[in-house]
């Protein structure tokens, strides 16, 4: 049970987190990207200003494409039933719920599938494709393998984030109501949140040595 403001502010709070999180998966394939493929560049380019101004675009990307997407399904008439098919209230399994018209809602959600979601993904794709060329022409496999270690809790991340973000987002929002995506909604929520801190901890050699002694 969960009050209309209490709904509105989780709504506001779980898109800000999805949407930055896109984005921040691509300026981390971006900073592997110039540590593979421009390593003596890569100082003077990801400085500690450059890093100040990507994570604040993040933030404010974020914060925009939240505010707008909340603000619309704020002002929408709901007039039962008020049963949210989800475990938390989050943009499609609400709108579903509204007895008034949600077209600008939804062409607001499909411009952020099509921007954020489908834009983002397009460059982290770049980002490897132009890794994965500079890594073949690497000579020595000890080489090969020592770059491509660097991106590999990355792309198990996006992997794991973007394939249920697609699913659950790229479909029409009246199919919510008899088509209930729970466990999917719990990979990106819980599962994928859960997993990353232990995926990039395994990179750290500190923890590892930690790990295999408790083992």
């Amino acid at each position: 049970t969960i009050s209309f403001e209490g709904c509105v502010a989780q709504l506001y709070i779980f898109t800000f987190s999805g949407s930055t999180e896109l984005i921040l998966l691509t300026v981390m394939s971006y900073d592997r990207y110039l540590a593979i493929c421009r390593p003596l560049h890569y100082v003077s380019m990801m400085s500690k200003g450059t890093c100040i101004t990507l994570m604040a675009g993040v933030w404010g990307i974020g914060t925009v494409n939240s505010l707008i997407n909340t603000l619309l399904v704020a002002q929408l008439d709901f007039c039962g039933p008020n049963l949210v098919q989800n475990f938390l209230c989050e943009i499609p399994p609400v709108l579903a719920l509204s007895c008034s018209s949600t077209y600008l809602s939804e062409i607001m959600v499909y411009m952020a599938d099509i921007i954020l979601g489908m834009g983002n993904f397009l460059l982290v794709i770049l980002s490897y494709c132009l890794i994965i060329i500079t890594i073949l022409k690497m000579q020595g496999s000890e080489g090969k393998w020592k770059a491509f270690s660097t991106c590999s809790s990355h792309l198990a991340v996006v992997g794991l984030f973007y394939s249920s973000i697609i699913y659950t987002y790229i479909q029409p929002t009246s199919a919510l109501l008899e088509k209930k995506n729970k466990p999917v909604s719990i990979m990106y929520a819980l599962v994928t949140p859960t997993v990353n801190p232990m995926i990039y901890s395994l990179r750290n050699k500190v923890i590892k040595a930690a790990f295999c002694e408790f083992v």
